[in-house]
């Protein structure tokens, strides 16, 4: 159903465009962009679970999806649009979080609280107990597994939005290295042509509002999924992790001395950066 409204992409629907957003994302200034630019065309944004993002997107349940890759991309075109910096979640009196930044090889004899798969350079140096434990473990929500975390009985690597989402006063974040950055990308059906898809990808990308629309939706996905594989360290990055390790290095991030403490977290402990 139209309401005869022309636009650029010419008649637009007159359902609201709705727009769904994995947890720790945060479309807040697109939508004040959007709210501005087509105040006569509305939108719904909502949030959903990751796992339900690809079935909402497919089902036709939400016209386009913030999302973390990598996903199934069959049916879909996809934008990588900026990488989180991933940290690791701790108890608050963890030897972790007397540091700046630990590399994942220090978490080795730590209990995962969640799936191993999701975090495999964790798997490849856990030790056979850890991994048996981590395994053992009975399904949870992030915000689950964060408060058993916060009882100091195991750890969760997350993006860093993530971890700030699902804060308590109990746990700690640190930036862990050697672990591959978390991407954030905006998915939609190949074989839907509603125009306002393209207007929402143009204020993603910062198109201003007099440019010109990229035309159909295949050639603004292929081209910037073409530009990511080719310069793939200059995705935009909303926690501009370059600079994250910088300020560790820094006067600013030096990591806190500890009296009497050798720095051996069961096994070796995290690896200091800063000055001794």
């Amino acid at each position: 159903m139209t309401d005869g409204t022309e636009g650029d992409g010419g008649t637009r629907p007159a359902d609201p465009f709705r727009v769904e957003f994995v947890p720790g994302v945060t479309p807040d200034k697109w939508l004040r962009v959007w709210g501005q630019r087509l105040p006569d065309s509305p939108l719904e944004a909502a949030p959903v679970d990751d796992a339900e993002a690809l079935t909402h997107v497919r089902d036709g349940t939400s016209s386009m999806v913030l999302l973390r890759l990598p996903v199934d991309r069959d049916g879909l075109h996809v934008i990588p649009l900026y990488e989180e910096v991933p940290v690791v979640v701790v108890a608050k009196e963890h030897v972790v979080a007397a540091f700046d930044e630990v590399d994942v090889t220090d978490l080795g004899e730590e209990v995962l609280m969640q799936d191993p798969a999701l975090v495999p350079e964790w798997a490849a140096v856990a030790t056979s107990e850890a991994r048996d434990r981590s395994a053992a473990m009975p399904p949870m929500t992030t915000k689950q597994a964060v408060s058993v975390v916060a009882t100091g009985s195991g750890i969760v690597v997350v993006p860093m939005s993530v971890a700030r989402l699902h804060h308590r006063k109990d746990v700690v974040h640190r930036p862990v290295t050697g672990v591959a950055p978390s991407r954030v990308g905006l998915a939609w059906r190949v074989d839907d042509d509603d125009p306002r898809i393209e207007d929402f990808i143009g204020i993603v990308r910062g198109r201003t509002e007099r440019s010109t629309r990229g035309g159909t939706s295949e050639p603004a996905s292929s081209q910037v999924a073409d530009e990511t594989a080719r310069q793939p360290g200059r995705a935009k990055s909303s926690t501009t992790p370059a600079r994250s390790g910088d300020r560790s290095r820094g006067a600013a991030g030096r990591r806190a001395q500890q009296p009497g403490r050798k720095g051996a977290a069961r096994g070796g402990g995290p690896r200091r950066k800063g000055r001794r």
